[in-house]
């Protein structure tokens, strides 16, 4: 089963775990990615069934508009059921690194808000330890030499993304050669850095089911 397959059929599992739970007055949180695009197009056959979307990224906000799904911004939302989006890297323990698109705020902040956060992925994302995948964190522009050097006191070695602003203005530093044995842990460290809005390690609220799609199907952890 080639990549593109497996992100579908992740995406399509996704969609049969969450249809019995939504109502016509429910919102569902969505993210961004490859994988995640596949499942906008899926939730498109049934957005007669709930309400409205929220959507972590304007790129995402004009694919569901394109499929006339109703998007609504997060303060106005209320309650979001339920968040689907995908990851660079996933635990054992559902913890996993995001951002590679460069919406990790925005990621978290839908992923907080929701009931329940399910994660999608392709089996090429699992690992044992997170950070293979360098770390993207989101810094102020003005902060960049600062977190950068607070970056290198934790071990990292910080890229800065360039030529990418976030869709809050600020810019991403990439950080390498970090082997993230205690995420929680990580991932506060990187957030109490001043200047820092928002760190790619999703720990301290991990993913509360994630569809992995192999050669032989889809496994689910819980």
């Amino acid at each position: 089963m080639a990549q593109d397959e497996r992100k579908r059929s992740a995406a399509a599992a996704a969609l049969a775990y969450i249809e019995p739970r939504l109502t016509t007055k429910s919102i569902v949180g969505v993210g961004t990615g490859s994988t995640t695009n596949y499942f906008v197009d899926a939730l498109a056959r049934i957005k007669h069934k709930f309400d409205a979307a929220v959507a972590s990224s304007e790129a995402t906000a004009e694919r569901l508009m394109g499929h006339g799904i109703v998007v609504v911004d997060l303060n106005a939302a209320g309650e979001v059921s339920v968040y689907v989006d995908g990851a660079d890297e996933v635990n054992p323990a559902k913890q996993l690194i995001k951002g590679g698109g460069g919406a990790l705020t925005r990621e978290k902040i839908i992923a907080a808000s929701a009931d329940e956060f399910v994660c999608i992925v392709d089996r090429s994302k699992m690992v044992n330890v997170l950070g293979a995948f360098p770390l993207p964190v989101e810094v102020v522009p003005m902060a960049r030499g600062l977190a950068a050097r607070a970056l290198v006191g934790l071990g990292g070695v910080p890229e800065l993304r360039e030529g990418f602003v976030t869709d809050n203005g600020n810019i991403i530093l990439d950080v390498h050669e970090l082997r993230i044995s205690d995420p929680v842990t990580l991932e506060t460290a990187i957030n109490n850095i001043v200047g820092v809005v928002c760190s790619g390690v999703f720990a301290a609220q991990a993913a509360d089911v994630v569809f992995v799609a192999g050669e032989n199907g889809i496994q689910l952890l819980q």
